[in-house]
């Protein structure tokens, strides 16, 4: 997991943010472009290019439209944001599910390579259907908080809050579907060291 860097001394944390969008909408537009781009990336990995778009601009909305109940205790949005960005997912599983299968059946060659090693990029073509297939195997609930805390890079903390549940519920949750990928994929050791 790669470190976020931490704040800026004089940025505005995302709660005081919102809570001044509250008497000057304008302010909201922060939260914004501080958080469009690693929630568009999440989306569009979940969704693919065609809903990414409109879905990032309906978390924003939503997030907007909710910011009145948004707990100032929490000076950082982005699980809020995830939380929001995961109900909207929801309502578009059908697509990720038929996603999910092409990917599985897809050629080698369609899947884009994370890493610009030869090497890895050639497991990662091999490997990506087989990996996909898993994923699809597994229930909404468990693929939304597997790929919050893999793609997204969210703590179990933040994973609990932005999906409304307690810590040791996604512990245990993360536990059980790693024990299912391990079954699925039993084969691929730099998973298993990755995740063990």
């Amino acid at each position: 997991m790669v470190p976020r860097n931490p704040p800026d001394a004089e940025e505005v944390s995302d709660s005081a943010a919102i809570s001044a969008s509250l008497t000057d909408p304008e302010r909201f537009a922060e939260i914004f472009h501080r958080h469009w781009d690693e929630i568009h990336r999440y989306i569009y990995r979940r969704l693919g290019p065609e809903a990414a778009e409109d879905v990032s601009a309906e978390v924003f909305t939503t997030a907007f439209q909710a910011r009145k109940r948004y707990d100032p205790a929490r000076t950082d949005a982005r699980p809020w944001l995830y939380g929001i960005a995961t109900n909207l997912i929801s309502q578009h599983r059908r697509a990720e599910r038929r996603r999910n299968q092409v990917l599985a059946r897809a050629d080698a060659e369609w899947i884009t390579p994370f890493d610009d090693s030869v090497d890895a990029r050639l497991n990662a073509q091999r490997l990506a259907p087989r990996i996909a297939s898993a994923l699809s195997r597994l229930s909404a609930h468990e693929r939304d908080l597997l790929l919050m805390i893999v793609w997204a890079e969210l703590t179990y903390e933040e994973a609990a809050q932005a999906l409304d549940l307690p810590l040791g519920t996604v512990q245990s949750r993360l536990h059980r579907i790693r024990k299912k990928l391990r079954r699925s994929l039993g084969d691929l050791a730099r998973f298993k060291e990755e995740y063990a």
